[in-house]
């Protein structure tokens, strides 16, 4: 399309069709953000491509097309092009306008660091994979067999937008079995996974300028969805001395008249920290002097605990109308892949997530939601089972990194990664690489490892690498050796 705009300006000799692909070749440039002249896509229009003498200039205009006199050299070339030297040559190029909402939020690390790993195998090198937060297990049989039968049954039309009525009386089941909580249906909203609950849960909620309080270290999407929503981000922070958990006093000193919302995990991802009972007592007394801050409680590893028994602020009665619990089922039960999330929350909250999702996706996949029921209100022994075996190769993985000079690694009490403060590295060196900070150091272990890792900087605290042991013990004793090694080499 590019082209043929580019050779309705002059006449389509052989020389002018190579002037125009050299032109398009810089256009494409320009939309990859790969030179000096990327527009701001929220405030600019057009680029014009200008050949005066021997130089390709861009010219921006603005969207009232008042042209800024701002010109920015983008080629050379010894040859001139087609035409009279005297002249320039203009050309007009739309560019495509996107979204300012794009600016405002980050690519998710564990992501990112997921794909890189990806495509150093697609190379042939052998990359173990300690970024991701996935069961390195298969979903138990009797969850399997519940979704086959309801593909024979022919469950495959649209389904109400908070789920079937059946998942969401299992949902209140499960709630009053594990926890001793009582919800009724209307209280239930399910979505396609527990990331959709929370950002419905947040949407629903923050408004510009709100300020939600988040104790570090938090899940890489809880900030990005506060920026989407225009929420200011509040961070407590925490440490590998604390146990990665906040006091009252931290959170109390955090709230403002601007605080709308509290964020937060037990289990934590990526620390592992488990609040105990007592620890979140002392959290709803502060929350009871401040009515009007509601409680986001992500409990999605809530299976996967070695401490004891898993608690809630929902327990606490006079707080249980402001809590929303976010839960679903791919980290207990094995089932990342079939993406179902839930919350519990008062009705007003879930009608207005219900509301929200309506307008995105409406219900969740009819067949995953009839496995759920499945899963929600079977046999607990296979997701009990995970967790012993995660319980080994927690140990496992806490002897290896503890063993790692310069580590700092408590123990985590839930989910399965550690969280280790790495600054020690910080300032070393190897060949021509310095580690300035947990990104190269991330970096550094993926290309002279070939392990993959997340950041810290993701997680709110920048001195710390989340490593997952979510993998096989002999795949999680070789990363380690490879860790050692790798990091051995660094002066």
């Amino acid at each position: 399309m590019q082209e043929s705009r580019f050779s309705a300006n002059i006449k389509t000799d052989s020389k002018t069709a190579a002037w125009c692909k050299r032109l398009h070749w810089i256009y494409l440039l320009l939309l990859a953000g790969n030179n000096n002249c990327q527009p701001q896509m929220h405030r600019l229009h057009f680029y014009n491509l200008c050949i005066c003498g021997n130089k390709i200039f861009s010219e921006k205009q603005a969207a009232n097309n008042q042209k800024i006199k701002t010109y920015s050299c983008l080629d050379s070339f010894t040859e001139l092009p087609p035409g009279n030297k005297t002249n320039c040559f203009l050309f007009n190029i739309p560019i495509m306008q996107l979204s300012s909402l794009l600016n405002r939020f980050n690519e998710p690390e564990t992501l990112k660091m997921a794909k890189l790993g990806r495509e150093l195998r697609a190379q042939g090198i052998d990359v173990i994979d300690l970024s991701l937060g996935e069961p390195d297990f298969d979903t138990p049989q009797h969850i399997k067999d519940a979704a086959i039968q309801a593909i024979n049954d022919n469950w495959s039309h649209y389904t109400p937008v908070p789920g079937f009525l059946d998942l969401r009386e299992a949902v209140c089941f499960k709630l009053k079995r594990d926890n001793n909580l009582d919800y009724q249906p209307e209280n239930i909203v399910t979505s396609t996974g527990a990331k959709q609950s929370l950002a419905n849960a947040i949407l629903a909620l923050v408004d510009e300028g709100d300020e939600v309080i988040i104790p570090t270290p938090y899940w890489v999407t809880y900030s990005e969805l506060v920026k989407i929503a225009r929420g200011k981000v509040v961070e407590v922070r925490s440490s590998v001395e604390s146990g990665f958990k906040i006091t009252a006093a931290q959170l109390e000193a955090a709230i403002t008249p601007q605080t709308k919302v509290f964020l937060f995990s037990s289990p934590c991802n990526p620390s592992g920290a488990v609040y105990s009972q007592s620890e979140l007592a002392a959290l709803a007394d502060v929350f009871r002097k401040y009515p009007n801050i509601t409680i986001l409680s992500d409990e999605i590893y809530e299976y996967i605990n070695f401490v004891g028994k898993h608690e809630s602020l929902a327990s606490f009665a006079d707080l249980k109308d402001r809590v929303v619990i976010i839960n679903g089922l791919s980290k207990g039960f094995a089932m990342t892949g079939w993406r179902l999330g839930y919350i519990a929350a008062s009705a007003p909250i879930a009608k207005a997530c219900e509301k929200l999702q309506g307008q995105f996706t409406s219900g969740t996949c009819s067949i995953t939601q009839k496995a759920a029921v499945a899963a929600l209100k079977g046999d607990l022994r296979p997701s009990q089972a995970m967790t012993e075996e995660f319980a080994r190769r927690r140990e496992k993985t806490l002897a290896l990194a503890r063993a790692i000079p310069g580590f700092t690694c408590n123990a985590p009490e839930g989910a399965f990664y550690v969280f280790p403060d790495v600054s020690s590295y910080y300032g070393k060196k190897y060949g021509d690489t310095t580690i300035q900070n947990a990104a190269d150091l991330s970096m550094f272990l993926l290309n002279e490892a070939h392990v993959s890792s997340v950041m810290g900087d993701a997680f709110g605290e920048p001195q710390c690498i989340r490593f997952s042991f979510a993998n096989s013990m002999g795949n999680i004793e070789k990363a380690w050796a490879r860790i050692g090694a790798a990091l051995a080499k660094l002066k």
